[in-house]
């Protein structure tokens, strides 16, 4: 029987993209990205515990797994986090403040921004970063994670499928985005977190990482939250990146990586030279 390696698996760009620590800066990236499709953001503020800075952590942890889960798990896992997930968004609605719109956070629309926010984001940091990725693994990455999509109640099929049709997707929907009250709010959080009292280092490092993750993000979006958005921001943001990249490289494997991803690393190199090569 063979083993059960989840959504991808051995030779899978997805494994080898998701395991950099590098990646963390794409996680919050998403996060402050896809805060600008102002329905999504007012679904996910009036039905979470987002906006209480007491209770964020906890839901940024739920976050976290489900991305672990979706990226390593096994299918009945995946399907487990899954079906939970759509189960809950089924159930939600959120409120248009300007018109009185109720709407579902099901929308295909909203599932479809965040989706494309994490894709891009993890995609454009792991470039950016220095990760060896040619132009066709990273069309092959954005293919793979529409296994993803469809684990949130996605079609497959409507998820753009390459680099290119990323692009185009973002150019048709950037004239509804903006930085509504509440996605403004969250970038402030970003650089002063409501943290436990066990990880006040990362409070302290706070301002560092948003400053680091807010200059990655596209000039276009830097914009909407009236931030500088200049060639010189995404010149420091690479070569930061590079440099953080480059730093975790000498740090040995067994410590670099989590458990997950050094399993993953270990099953792609038994898989062979072929599959070894992309990891």
């Amino acid at each position: 029987m063979s083993e059960d390696y989840g959504l991808f698996g051995p030779g899978s760009v997805t494994w080898k993209v998701m395991g950099e620590p590098v990646l963390i800066i794409g996680g919050f990236r998403a996060l402050i990205l896809q805060a600008l499709h102002p329905p999504s953001m007012w679904g996910t503020a009036q039905n979470s515990e987002l906006m209480d800075p007491h209770a964020a952590w906890s839901r940024l942890g739920r976050t976290i797994e489900f991305v672990r889960v979706r990226t390593y798990g096994t299918l009945d896992e995946v399907e487990r986090a899954g079906r939970r997930v759509r189960r809950i968004h089924s159930r939600l609605t959120g409120f248009h403040p300007y018109t009185g719109e109720i709407f579902r956070v099901d929308e295909p629309e909203n599932l479809l921004w965040v989706h494309m926010g994490e894709v891009d984001s993890y995609l454009d940091i792991a470039r950016r970063s220095g990760v060896p990725l040619t132009p066709e693994e990273a069309d092959a990455f954005v293919d793979e994670q529409r296994r993803a999509g469809a684990v949130v109640g996605l079609d497959p099929a409507d998820i753009p499928a390459s680099v290119a049709e990323m692009r185009d997707y973002y150019a048709e929907i950037r004239p509804k985005l903006f930085a509504c009250k509440e996605a403004r709010q969250g970038l402030r959080r970003l650089y002063n977190p409501t943290v436990p009292r066990r990880m006040l280092p990362l409070k302290l490092a706070a301002p560092s990482i948003a400053t680091l993750v807010v200059a990655t993000l596209p000039r276009w979006a830097r914009r909407m939250y009236g931030l500088p958005a200049t060639p010189l921001e995404d010149l420091w943001a690479t070569t930061t990146l590079k440099a953080l990249y480059q730093g975790t490289r000498v740090v040995p494997e067994q410590w670099r990586y989590s458990p997950d991803a050094r399993r993953a690393r270990r099953l792609t190199r038994e898989a062979g030279p072929d599959l070894a090569a992309v990891s």
